[in-house]
Formats: C-alpha cells, structure tokens, sequence
C-alpha cells in the first residue's frame, strides 16, 4: 500500500529543479585554477575570420545560433548550415552597427573579439527592432517599432515600469543560502539606482512575496533560457513588474572587485553583473553607448559599475530623479534633450538603412503573462518556478 506514494515521491525529488549553490570568491587570487577554463563556449567562434557571403565553413551553424538567440535572426529561420547566406550577412551588420564596428558584414578579428565576450542574455533586437539603435534618432527607425529610444537607451516593448511605486523589495532564493558579504554586493548595486531616483530598495526575508527575486542557477532552470556555464552569458532579468534575476551559478563571481590586468580569464565582477541586470528590472534595454551600465558585454576579469550620463537619462525617463541627485559626472559624452549626442569630439554610427531582417521575417513573437502583467517577449520568458497562470498571448 506504501509502494506508489513512496514512488510518487521519488519522482517528484528526481524532477525537482535545483538552484545552483553558485561560486563566489572575496578575490581573484582565490579563484583555484582547476575552475580557470582553457576555452569557454563561444572562443571557437574565432577561427571564423575572414568568412562572409558565399563561403562554407564549419562553425556558422554555430554562430547563427548565437544571433537569433540574441534577436540578430528571426525565429522563423530554420536554415542552421555552415553556409554564410545573406541572412547571416545581414545579422552581422546589424551587430557591427550596434556595437559601433565596421559594419561591413564580414566577420573580421574586431567583430568576432566582441561577439566572445561575456555578455548579458537579453536580447538586442526584440520584435525586429534593435534596443540599442546607435546613432542619429532618424537612422532606421521604424514607425512600427515598440522599442522607444531617446540618446541611446532604450526602454522594453510597452515601455513598462513599476508604476506607482516608490519602493520595492528585493529577496534572494532560499536555496541559495547566501552569505552576508554577497548579498551587500546586490544591495550596493540597488543603492546606485537609488542615488539617481526617487526610487528605493528593502530586502525582505519573504521571497514569494519579494517584488525582485534574484536567484543562481545553472544549465536549464526553467524559463527557457537555458545558462552555458563558464562565461558566455552571465545573468538575464525581466522586465517590470515581472522582477525576475537570474545568474548562471557556474561562473566564478568575484565580490570584492579587487580586479587588476592579471586577473584570470574566468573572474566576474558580482557587482557589475548585477547593476546591469537591476536596470533591466527597472524597465532599461540595451545601450551602444561602451561605456554606459547597459552595455550588453563585459570583458572579464574587468569591474564597471559607475552609472554614466546614458544610464542616468534613460532611468530618470521612467521614474524622475532623486531630489538629492546633484548630477552625473561631468567626463560623460553630453546629451541634448532631444536625445542626440553632442558629438564634440564623439564619434557615432548609424542604425543601419532600415531593418533588413524585419523585411526579410515578418516576426511573431510570444508575450507570456508573468504576474501582473505582459513582460517577456522572447521565446518562454517567465520562469515556471514562480509562475501559476501564465497565458501566452501572439503579437505580430
């Protein structure tokens, strides 16, 4: 009689996701080397140089994976070969443009640098529409387009944000069991948005009630956004009033941030993953600004958590600013208020003549109800171990 319960319950503990207990080291010479990676999952990317249009090579396959989970390629495309088509071409360019490369299409040394680096796995171009938009505000732009763009940040489909609030609370997962000196780190992060809104954050012990829930994992947990381990992406977040955060517990997370030219490859500064990934929760994409905190990529071993002008603008368009704030440092580029860059000696690119993807793929992109209301608009977006009721919705 006690067989098929206790049965039951094995299955049930067998299926169950477990969180990753994730790596943290108070310093880079803690870090051992036997987790110091003699390649990480996008380094053979770089034996493509020198390929465009019309060539063959092993690899591309590959590569075009790695743009259409980035939004660089439909998801209607299904062509996976090693062939360099005009598809590829045209997603290369559109990644030189944003990135602010030469955007000749090619993957030459400089394109294939950036694109293994560590990054953020948010998509760049959401709907057809790039997050980023470098350049002058008439370069490419759809009117169309749900990705609203002053400067060059930018804002998620709908524009949404935490409405009506003033202060939201923050909650680890319990499975974590995070040490004290890690959770200062999200809270010194929290702090540098507050400095510059009205906007302030309180940890709570209640994670199912937490508006944030911030969690480690690894490989696949759940929302359709599977980690790769080391490097590769680092951390994604959705955006309001979704508050979920998610990192891949298998990179090597450095909370001290005591980061100098020797640091080991794999080393990730905790701290500036996690100012990142907070502007998204506050409702910010990407940027091609290098500098700003939105900035899809991070080199490794490297620490950036200062807010810039871009940052600080896109944010204060969603909440105003901190009667306290006396002003952003004054080394930024300078930003006119019709969203232009002063280009006193600042160099920019154009978003392209269009977007030649949206020609080519007329885009159906899922939006999952996450909570309160519509957040994610990239495959299944919302995380099943928070979520009771989702209900898909399509949007053309």
């Amino acid at each position: 009689m006690n067989i098929l319960p206790l049965t039951l319950l094995f299955i049930l503990i067998s299926i169950n996701v477990s969180p990753s207990s994730a790596h943290f080291f108070p310093n880079i010479t803690s870090i051992p080397s036997s987790l110091i990676p003699n390649a990480t999952i996008w380094d053979a990317f770089n034996k493509l140089a020198g390929c465009q249009k019309g060539v063959k090579a092993d690899g591309l396959a590959k590569l075009k994976k790695y743009f259409q989970y980035f939004g660089y390629l439909n998801n209607s495309y299904k062509t996976f070969s090693d062939d360099f088509d005009e598809y590829l071409e045209y997603a290369v360019r559109n990644y030189q443009l944003n990135f602010n490369l030469n955007a000749t299409g090619e993957l030459d040394a400089p394109t294939l640098k950036h694109i293994v680096l560590p990054r953020c796995g948010n998509a760049d171009i959401v709907n057809g529409t790039s997050t980023m938009r470098s350049g002058r505000p008439s370069g490419g732009y759809s009117a169309n387009s749900t990705i609203h763009t002053v400067s060059h940040y930018s804002f998620f489909p709908d524009r949404p944000r935490w409405r009506g609030r003033s202060q939201l609370t923050y909650a680890f997962r319990p499975e974590n069991n995070l040490a004290e000196n890690v959770r200062r780190v999200f809270s010194r992060a929290f702090e540098r948005w507050s400095e510059v809104t009205p906007l302030t954050f309180v940890e709570t012990a209640s994670y199912g009630g937490a508006d944030i829930r911030i969690g480690f994992f690894s490989g696949d947990h759940g929302d359709g956004e599977p980690f790769d381990g080391v490097l590769g992406t680092l951390a994604h977040a959705f955006s309001p009033p979704a508050g979920r955060f998610h990192l891949d517990g298998e990179e090597n997370w450095v909370i001290d941030g005591d980061f100098l030219n020797t640091s080991p490859y794999s080393a990730v500064d905790l701290e500036s993953v996690a100012v990142h990934e907070i502007g998204h929760l506050l409702g910010l994409g990407h940027s091609s600004v290098e500098d700003a905190i939105m900035y899809p990529t991070i080199s490794s071993g490297t620490r950036k958590v200062e807010l810039v002008n871009d940052d600080i603008m896109g944010i204060q368009e969603l909440y105003g600013s901190n009667p306290n704030y006396n002003g952003s440092d004054s080394s930024n580029p300078t930003l006119t208020p019709r969203g232009e860059w002063d280009r006193s000696g600042v160099e920019c690119s154009l978003w392209g003549r269009g977007l030649l993807l949206s020609r080519s793929f007329p885009r159906s992109w899922s939006r999952r109800k996450c909570g309160e209301g519509v957040v994610a608009w990239k495959k299944e977006m919302c995380s099943s171990d928070d979520d009771d009721d989702d209900q898909v919705e399509k949007s053309g």
